[in-house]
């Protein structure tokens, strides 16, 4: 498969190995784009600053942002793409704009979806705080969920798809 992989520093396995790497040398899978969020692919970019698109200088790959010019992938940034995978650690919290990165990319991507879901470090199995109020949505805040909803990505990224 050709493989689009949205990430930052925090996709690791165990040993600590990045998925960009493990995905890289993969067999059987070809990845073929990256896509960066907030703070980019590496993390090195501050809270709020636009991250440009551009190339892996480790891998050698198409890095596209998706905290920049756009934050959705564009058609042409999923040319040649056959499955896009979303592999970043999250908090559960509203206000990272992480999950709505995936929930915008999952909503406006024409290829299959996969979520590789993490435990929350900090208990996916609280819900907290007010439900955002949909009159105030923003990119820190993309649809009606508590403060600390409760649940990982990929439970996030389900609710929203039945309720949406």
């Amino acid at each position: 498969l050709r493989v689009g992989l949205i990430t930052n520093h925090t996709g690791r396995d165990r040993a600590g190995t990045s998925t960009i790497d493990l995905l890289h040398r993969a067999p059987g899978v070809r990845l073929v784009a990256l896509f960066g969020p907030e703070h980019g692919i590496r993390g090195a970019a501050q809270a709020g600053e636009k991250v440009a698109s551009g190339v892996d200088g480790a891998t050698g790959l198409p890095v596209h942002s998706l905290y920049g010019a756009t934050r959705v992938p564009t058609r042409e940034m999923l040319r040649g793409i056959d499955v896009l995978v979303y592999d970043i650690q999250d908090v559960g919290a509203r206000v990272y704009t992480y999950v709505w990165t995936m929930a915008l990319a999952a909503d406006s991507s024409n290829v299959p979806f996969v979520v590789l879901d993490r435990p929350d470090p900090v208990r996916a199995d609280r819900a907290e705080g007010g439900v955002l109020d949909p009159a105030h949505a923003s990119f820190v805040g993309l649809h009606p969920v508590a403060m600390r909803y409760g649940l990982t990505p990929g439970e996030l990224l389900r609710w929203l798809a039945n309720t949406g």
